[in-house]
């Protein structure tokens, strides 16, 4: 879409309310009334808010573009973030590459934000779905007032392709404001980020969506895990002094933690906080003979544990009644997909099977939701 699109779309709030990608009685109807080109954006506009949805309440009446989109932040990530942001009482948050605005329009919700984006398309897309100003300019021509309170979500596609951060995350490090945050692919080296920098891992639900790396005004802590469950956001971080976690066969209850967790090496803080022990010194699993809940990870009830054998699993889940099966490997080689299909199972029961390691063995475990969704 061009900004010049963009702005006839905006002038045509009748043809936005009215195009449907997949009706083409409508389309045709519609290009008796405006230019081809108008009503296939209007078209694409639709179907981008009804993908939209996934990631915020506040769908209809957006104006998108697809990479704009695929790299916005959801509208509870958003939140969960701009909460940090009201907290530090700036006098201006400056939101660089701001792309289509859901994080401006989180920051615009409690304090006075202005966006920055040196594509004018995405610029004008997000002026209307935040409200707030928005400058088209590059961002490493953008003079940072100290005492502003900068975000910075440098671009990882373009067309589609993923790769590379621009502006380079070298370049965020270096800028001379005291409260930066900088959002990261989950995937990040962490060996690429400065010393007195808190990385926080930012999960909602079981997926990981992004790492946010937050400035040593900021930091209070090296690593911290969040992760927004059932509307709210639970947090934990590094610990001055880390507990040392005991490696031991599973119990009857099992934890598969949050990838948030994981990711920020805080299984063992995790451990100590539910009375647990780790199935393997390399592995994540958490073990019990008690219950295991907690917003930071999957609970789960073990039926049945034993060394790995696709043909002692198969009797197992005859065994047990199993039907659907949904397979996690961790720390053991091996095709999922060829293991689903060779295990035929047939049953009633949903179970998790988890193909692993048990002090340094290869080992299987059949578990069932603690809480069934």
């Amino acid at each position: 879409m061009t900004p010049e699109q963009a702005r006839a779309l905006l002038a045509a709030p009748d043809l936005l309310e009215a195009a449907r990608p997949e009706d083409l009685r409508v389309g045709e109807r519609l290009r008796k009334q405006w230019p081809a080109d108008l009503v296939a954006a209007a078209s694409a506009q639709a179907a981008l808010r009804r993908a939209a949805a996934e990631k915020t309440d506040a769908a209809d009446g957006l104006l998108l573009t697809r990479d704009g989109l695929e790299q916005a932040s959801g509208q509870r990530v958003a939140r969960h973030r701009a909460a940090r942001f009201a907290a530090a009482a700036s006098d201006v948050v400056i939101d660089l590459c701001c792309g289509v605005g859901f994080d401006l329009k989180a920051f615009a919700d409690v304090a006075h934000a202005i966006g920055v984006d040196r594509d004018e398309t995405h610029a004008i897309c997000a002026a209307h779905n935040t409200g707030a100003a928005v400058a088209v300019a590059d961002v490493r021509d953008v003079r940072l007032p100290r005492s502003a309170a900068v975000f910075v979500d440098p671009a990882r596609r373009r067309g589609g392709i993923r790769g590379g951060y621009e502006p380079p995350l070298q370049w965020c490090f270096d800028q001379h404001v005291d409260r930066m945050a900088v959002k990261a692919a989950p995937g990040l080296d962490l060996a690429l980020v400065p010393g007195g920098w808190e990385v926080e891992f930012v999960a909602e639900g079981r997926a990981l969506k992004e790492a946010c790396l937050w400035s040593p005004a900021w930091a209070t802590a090296a690593r911290r895990a969040s992760v927004i469950h059932d509307g709210e956001t639970v947090t934990m971080s590094e610990a001055a002094a880390r507990p040392v976690v005991a490696v031991a066969p599973p119990g009857s209850y099992l934890l598969d933690p949050s990838p948030a967790v994981t990711r920020s090496g805080l299984v063992a803080e995790l451990a100590a906080m539910l009375g647990a022990w780790q199935i393997d010194p390399k592995i994540a699993f958490l073990a019990a003979d008690h219950p295991l809940r907690s917003p930071f990870g999957r609970g789960l009830r073990v039926e049945a544990s034993l060394p790995f054998s696709l043909k002692a699993l198969a009797a197992t889940l005859r065994d047990l009644d199993v039907g659907p099966v949904d397979l996690r490997r961790r720390g053991l080689a091996g095709d999922v997909e060829d293991i689903r299909r060779r295990l035929r199972t047939s049953g009633s029961r949903r179970a998790v099977v988890m193909l692993t390691r048990v002090v340094n063995m290869p080992w299987t475990l059949v578990c069932f939701d603690l809480d069934p969704a």
